[in-house]
């Protein structure tokens, strides 16, 4: 048989990429937003303090930071297929293990633990998952999927904020058991890992050029990665690049770890006394559609008049909506749709702002090393939204006990989102500093 027919029957006989792209996007976005969004709530429910609960389930970011340290050593061992299923599995086995360990005594140090498991073998799963995508696939079919991908990314995105914590807050009302009512939601993520796991290993074909790359050895990469890691830092204007990858997104930084418990706290403690299915509501729906329909409005902006241009706008658009945060905790609203508008124009001025940053992530990457490169700005960029959030708690507290600013008790929150707004300068501080090309982003270049 002839090459010609031999690539005629891999192209008949192998599975269709609908039948698995879908649930491995799924996959992969479900693990993050469930580290990095539910472990907010759902300890908050339970009980655990805001300063603990930021600093603590900051550290969850840090599989993240560090995954361009670990990325080349997947090529080492088996293939990307058998990363992406493996991975699967023991996502699936602890989630299983949070889904036991809540309702016990000690649930708060042990389910950490777990969740810092997950977040490594997530940030394990992305390396592979992408990986196997762009060998499974070829050049042509990868741009003819990169919105299927990015859509059920995002599927999993109104599943995480949204779905399941609506069924967390319904299961919450009626057992009256939150313990209860979480250990129900991981166990549901639990089989469904497990099930994509077992899934995936009869779809998910194997790859021609999915292998171990041969000749290649921890020695060869670790000096490789030294190389890249020099070039890097002395790419010119390197310093403004970082400060810029670290502080752009600070105000959101804060915010992220305090919004939910601002919204469902009680109202004589300066919350919105939400229960957790509208919080689900706000999240998964009103949030996360603002979200796309800001980056969709960012990324026609950049592309008519480039980023330079739209830089200061989108600035000004991730930043002045946090205020949106200040009028909710002065005036304590109780009108659902009211919350909801205030959550979604700030969201959406949130997608609109972050489009800048991510264009800017790809502009300060070009060059040699294009790859590894963009590798370490989204390590910079996790960086950038860890520290802050495991202080955000701590200063919440701090300004409430100390009644700086002037104000007691319940006002905690209050001073909490004007602080936020005073960061707000440092996002506007480091856009002054960075350089960009002109006609970088614009249509044609």
């Amino acid at each position: 048989m002839d090459g010609q027919s031999l690539n005629l029957t891999r192209a008949v006989s192998r599975n269709s990429p609908w039948w698995w792209i879908p649930t491995l996007y799924v996959a992969e976005g479900l693990p993050y937003f469930a580290v990095n969004t539910l472990t907010v709530l759902m300890y908050v429910n339970m009980g655990i303090g805001m300063a603990e609960m930021a600093f603590y389930t900051g550290w969850l970011y840090l599989p993240w930071v560090i995954k361009p340290f670990w990325s080349p050593f997947v090529d080492l061992l088996k293939t990307k297929r058998w990363w992406t299923i493996s991975m699967q599995l023991l996502i699936g086995i602890c989630m299983a293990a949070v889904a036991f360990l809540l309702p016990t005594s000690h649930f708060f140090s042990t389910t950490l633990f777990a969740f810092w498991l997950i977040a490594f073998c997530s940030a394990t799963h992305d390396i592979a998952a992408d990986g196997y995508y762009m060998l499974e696939l070829s050049p042509h079919e990868q741009a003819a999927f990169v919105g299927v991908r990015s859509t059920f990314y995002r599927i999993a995105s109104i599943l995480g904020q949204g779905g399941l914590v609506i069924l967390a807050g319904e299961l919450e009302e009626s057992t009256g058991s939150i313990p209860t009512a979480w250990s129900t939601v991981f166990l549901v993520l639990s089989i469904f890992f497990l099930s994509v796991a077992i899934y995936h290993s009869k779809f998910m074909p194997k790859a021609i050029k999915d292998k171990a790359i041969p000749g290649v050895n921890a020695k060869n990469i670790v000096k490789d990665f030294c190389m890249t890691f020099v070039t890097f830092f002395k790419k010119k204007y390197v310093l403004s690049a970082l400060l810029f990858m670290l502080l752009y997104r600070l105000p959101e930084a804060l915010c992220i770890k305090l919004v939910q418990p601002f919204l469902v706290s009680p109202r004589q403690m300066g919350g919105l006394e939400l229960t957790t299915a509208q919080v689900g509501i706000i999240n998964g729906t009103v949030g996360v559609v603002a979200l796309l329909l800001g980056g969709i409005a960012g990324g026609i902006a950049i592309s008519r008049g480039g980023l330079k241009k739209w830089l200061w706008p989108m600035a000004l658009s991730l930043t002045l909506p946090c205020g949106f945060y200040c009028i909710l905790a002065m005036t304590q609203p109780t009108d659902f749709l009211w919350i909801s508008t205030a959550v979604f124009i700030e969201q959406f001025g949130y997608g609109f702002g972050f489009s800048a940053y991510m264009l800017y992530l790809i502009y300060f990457s070009r060059g040699e090393s294009q790859t590894s490169h963009y590798a370490f700005c989204t390590a910079f960029m996790a960086l950038g939204m860890m520290i802050p959030g495991m202080f955000a708690g701590w200063v919440h507290d701090v300004l409430e006990r100390y009644h700086i600013f002037g104000t007691a008790g319940p006002q905690g929150f209050v001073n909490f989102f004007w602080v936020v707004m005073l960061a707000c300068a440092a996002t506007l501080l480091v856009c002054a500093k960075i350089h960009i090309d002109p006609s970088f982003g614009k249509k044609g270049h």
